[in-house]
């Protein structure tokens, strides 16, 4: 059996080569089929000896357009590394934290997570009917699984005019979101596999202070969706008056997997 792709992306300062490491040995954990970890990056040192580092993908840009913020959207280049099959994408910033296997068996040659599933209703977005639809529909790109190859037409659709992409979609997600909903091929995971660390473990408001955060029932991701951000969490920070963090000795075990 061909091992399935576990994919993630490196590049500048923001995060080093511990942070993939780290995420390398949380799906050796909860992912029990063989599989390769496969980061691409501009730098690879550092990185353990069972992650397989590559360049990272060329958007293949028009020349005189050099903004490579998308540039997870190489992904989707036809003839990505010479690789083959379905991969499962994951930003470096998440902690995975029960059973990947399930990500694997759902049907369909794409998933991802409902951007809306990660945040608490926001009922005055309602004023705008159209805008409110469109972004319930959007997914977030920090996980996804998706067949090598088989979505080029997303990466096409940007290239074609990476300005009016740039201008008419506030970030990438929404812009690969739209091309996926065209095609029929927006679907996402079940609500409550990918959660919150803000929204869904930490208590809300001042009821925060009467109990720590918590992993809810059948989670397998934690994401750090708006603020506080990873870093902040592991390093102490993020704590405001209105609502306090608490203890994550269930969350750093998890973060921290041997």
């Amino acid at each position: 059996m061909e091992p399935l792709l576990i994919l993630t992306m490196k590049w500048g300062t923001l995060y080093g080569a511990e942070d993939v490491n780290r995420l390398a040995r949380q799906v050796r954990r909860h992912l029990s089929r063989p599989h390769r970890f496969i980061c691409f990056t501009d730098d690879a040192g550092g990185l353990d000896a069972g992650i397989e580092a590559m360049d990272l993908p060329e958007l293949g840009l028009p020349e005189g357009h050099g903004d490579t913020r998308w540039r997870k959207l190489a992904v989707f280049r036809p003839d990505l590394a010479g690789l083959s099959g379905t991969a499962l994408f994951l930003d470096i910033d998440l902690v995975v934290v029960d059973d990947l296997d399930p990500f694997f068996d759902l049907p369909g040659d794409f998933r991802i997570i409902r951007d809306d599933d990660l945040f608490r209703p926001k009922p005055l977005r309602r004023l705008n009917p159209a805008r409110d639809r469109f972004l319930h529909s959007v997914g977030n790109s920090s996980v996804f699984r998706f067949r090598i190859g088989e979505h080029a037409y997303i990466l096409d659709a940007y290239l074609a005019d990476p300005a009016a992409a740039t201008r008419d979609y506030e970030i990438s997600q929404q812009f690969q979101s739209a091309q996926l909903a065209a095609h029929g091929d927006l679907h996402y995971w079940p609500k409550g596999w990918c959660v919150s660390f803000k929204n869904d473990c930490v208590a809300p408001s001042l009821q925060s202070y009467l109990r720590d955060p918590a992993l809810p029932e059948g989670a397998r991701i934690v994401l750090f969706a708006g603020a506080p951000k990873m870093e902040d969490v592991f390093a102490g920070r993020g704590h405001k008056w209105y609502r306090r963090i608490g203890r994550i000795d269930w969350l750093r075990d998890a973060w921290q997997a041997k």
